[in-house]
């Protein structure tokens, strides 16, 4: 059951350290991060660079700035980005882009995340006139936050990827949650990064570390981020500590994700019947469920789920996000199951 008896749907990032991390971070060999002697760090970063099939690879606080990191390396200032409308580092990280890369964005509208190929090819753009900002980056998501944790193909993310390569864009995965998408895909992670010139993926969501992201890419390129890391503040001490977690983040804890998946779908399954919801079950790929009202408002509902000892996040007045996680098992599952159809039968 959920953390001190509240069944926590909000999101995966509210997962708290396993008792096999704590452990080793209180054992953990730390050192000077920022002089380069943390050797808990290190390791973490080789064996980040080892799984996404990159060369090096940084410990950074947050995905915001990993994402932050390299849109100011992968662009040039006065130059567009293409993304996806609906993609987090447009929509969710504080305007980052233009804060500090000073980049346009070039938001497409996509198809569960997948911005058809054909619209990317149209929206690239070279310097014509002095006046036409040319395209200097494409940037996905994968598994897609807004689009309830949908999948990329992997066909797609290599016809994107020759655009990239044709066009000489650099071409970035915000993976938040690439293990996921690993996970439903049924492959590993390199087999996805790989095709990316850089990659951040989050290691304080499904992967249950309490703080921390990675940022991957060419040797180069690491080298020049961790200067940028700094110059953020993202410059830690004896962050050994924090990547000790990060480690059983990716050794062990991303070998669990289809526990999440598999709830996802029972969760999805026990109320895709109700009236006055709609939830789309082929919508359901990873541990992401999106909920549709129909009459009710997001937060009146949510009210009435609280009072039930059962939390979701609101996505707009009549869409309720629920996200499976390490801290939610089949109990819980049943009582949201249970409070959502109560809620909805004896209105």
């Amino acid at each position: 059951m959920g953390y001190r008896g509240i069944s926590d749907f909000r999101s995966d990032t509210v997962t708290r350290p396993t008792e096999e991390m704590r452990k080793a971070m209180y054992n953990a060999e730390v050192g000077d991060d920022v002089l380069g002697d943390d050797p808990t760090v290190k390791k973490l970063e080789e064996i980040a660079a080892e799984t996404t099939g990159m060369e090096a690879a940084l410990f950074v606080p947050s995905g915001t700035m990993g994402n932050t990191i390299a849109v100011i390396l992968g662009s040039k200032e006065g130059t567009e980005i293409i993304l996806e409308e609906k993609c987090h580092i447009y929509n969710f990280e504080a305007a980052n882009m233009a804060r500090y890369a000073s980049a346009m964005p070039r938001p497409i509208k996509s198809k569960n995340g997948e911005i058809p190929v054909e619209e990317i090819k149209a929206n690239i753009k070279t310097v014509l006139r002095e006046h036409i900002p040319g395209t200097s980056m494409i940037c996905l998501e994968n598994t897609h936050n807004f689009w309830g944790g949908s999948v990329l193909s992997m066909d797609y993310i290599k016809e994107v990827k020759e655009i990239a390569k044709e066009n000489n864009l650099h071409f970035h995965l915000d993976g938040a949650r690439v293990f996921n998408a690993a996970t439903y895909l049924n492959t590993e992670v390199k087999n996805i990064t790989k095709h990316f010139d850089s990659v951040m993926f989050c290691l304080s969501k499904g992967l249950c570390a309490p703080v921390g992201s990675m940022l991957a890419g060419n040797k180069d390129f690491i080298s020049k981020a961790r200067f940028i890391r700094k110059s953020l503040g993202g410059g830690m001490r004896q962050a050994g500590i924090l990547a000790a977690a990060g480690i059983v983040s990716i050794e062990k804890m991303s070998k669990r994700l289809e526990e999440d998946h598999i709830r996802a779908k029972k969760l999805a399954e026990g109320i895709a019947d109700l009236k006055g919801i709609k939830v789309d079950l082929d919508s359901v790929q990873t541990n992401f469920v999106m909920v549709e009202l129909e009459e009710m408002t997001s937060f009146r509902f949510l009210e009435e789920l609280k009072k039930e000892s059962v939390l979701a996040l609101p996505f707009s007045e009549k869409r309720v996000r629920f996200v499976t996680h390490n801290d939610i098992d089949d109990r819980d599952i049943e009582r949201a199951v249970k409070s959502i159809r109560k809620i909805l039968l004896e209105r």
